[in-house]
């Protein structure tokens, strides 16, 4: 029988993004195939959470594309990012608090390619005038991540209706990142 290694990751990452301690058994049974199966695939823990982080990347720089970051205004674009990458909300919010994928030096370059195209949105909004200066491009990515993760959490937890995640994240963090003209 044939496995297919991608659906594998799917249920991998939709276990661990609802149980982050969940054993390699319980990967296994999640994916409906035999640890040893999983074993072939993956030599353990610290290969499969790797496997995982390729794919939430893929899936984030594909939802960077999709959100077209450099059209329109910087809130509309942060809006369309916030609706693409909500599908891969729950395995961002795993990988982003997975302790191992920051350890070292040898950080996956996809991180920081996603932190500077975001970072970038952020700028841009700044230097139109729609966003804060005093909070950095930077804080803003990494609150943007946080809101990401929180809002994966409580919809799987079901204290948050699905429906209502993009709108959450964006009026929650656009309210706190707009620039105010004071009168």
């Amino acid at each position: 029988m044939s496995v297919d290694r991608e659906q594998v990751l799917r249920s991998a990452a939709a276990l661990l993004t609802r149980k982050s301690t969940s054993t390699m058994d319980e990967v296994a049974r999640a994916a409906g195939i035999s640890r040893a199966t999983l074993h072939r695939h993956f030599a353990g823990r610290d290969a499969l959470v790797l496997a995982l982080e390729e794919l939430g990347l893929q899936e984030c720089e594909a939802a960077l594309e999709r959100a077209r970051l450099t059209e329109d205004s910087a809130e509309e674009a942060l809006r369309r990012l916030v609706r693409e990458i909500e599908p891969a909300a729950g395995l961002l919010a795993f990988l982003v608090t997975e302790n191992q994928l920051f350890e070292g030096d040898a950080q996956n370059e996809g991180w920081a390619r996603l932190d500077a195209h975001v970072g970038a949105l952020f700028r841009r909004g700044q230097e139109s005038g729609e966003f804060r200066i005093d909070l950095t491009p930077a804080w803003l990515t990494e609150a943007l991540y946080g809101l990401i993760g929180s809002g994966a959490w409580a919809v799987m937890d079901g204290r948050v209706a699905a429906k209502d995640f993009s709108y959450m994240i964006a009026e929650l963090l656009i309210g706190g990142a707009q620039r105010r003209v004071e009168a």
